[in-house]
């Protein structure tokens, strides 16, 4: 449903290595080997990158740094990487993370943009390509939600996490989660107008 409408700015495969591969790439690089960490950075870069720019609304810039904040986060902590699970699910784990803490921590501002007025400078007017100018649609109403709406329909309805994860990630009650999930479809629906399928 909106996990399949919602994609990065251009349509990515993503190629996740095997595993094994992986591992021997991790210990080498939490060995000090710079070149399998960059090995590690190229394979899981553009992933990474996808997830966190929809948390960041689109933003490619803060995408970038937040990318990249997590990357220096995984050198710092690849020593203590135990090998209970593969590396690319503690990757993903660690950028959500990086990205939700500095949305915490810009939380003061949240409802900056909570209604129609902040799609007035991204709205299309195009209708060629009916299905790609919905799909650019859905990712503009996605960028202009509010920070915590967005991450927890990001969270949830695309990554696929539960409630009671997003809300200890956030700092919220399970019910905090289910509410903003709540608004950020209902801010989906009324920014798309009814003439789009229900989310």
């Amino acid at each position: 449903m909106l996990n399949a409408a919602v994609t990065t700015q251009t349509d990515i495969t993503y190629c996740v290595p095997p595993r094994d591969e992986d591992n021997a790439l991790v210990r080498a690089a939490s060995s000090g080997d710079v070149r399998a960490f960059e090995a590690l950075y190229r394979s899981h870069s553009r992933r990474i990158y996808g997830v966190v720019w929809r948390l960041c609304g689109g933003q490619a810039a803060r995408a970038e740094d937040l990318v990249q904040d997590a990357f220096i986060r995984a050198w710092q902590a690849l020593p203590n990487f135990r090998f209970e699970s593969a590396f690319s699910t503690w990757l993903h784990r660690l950028a959500v993370n990086t990205a939700l803490m500095e949305i915490r921590s810009r939380a003061t501002g949240e409802d900056r943009e909570t209604d129609d007025s902040a799609l007035e400078h991204t709205a299309s007017h195009d209708t060629a390509g009916q299905r790609t100018s919905d799909r650019i649609d859905l990712e503009r109403a996605v960028a202009t939600l509010p920070e915590r709406a967005r991450a927890v329909l990001v969270l949830h309805d695309i990554e696929g996490w539960k409630h009671e994860e997003i809300a200890a990630e956030l700092g919220m009650a399970v019910g905090s989660s289910k509410a903003q999930l709540h608004r950020a479809r209902t801010l989906l629906r009324k920014r798309l107008g009814e003439d789009h399928e229900r989310l």
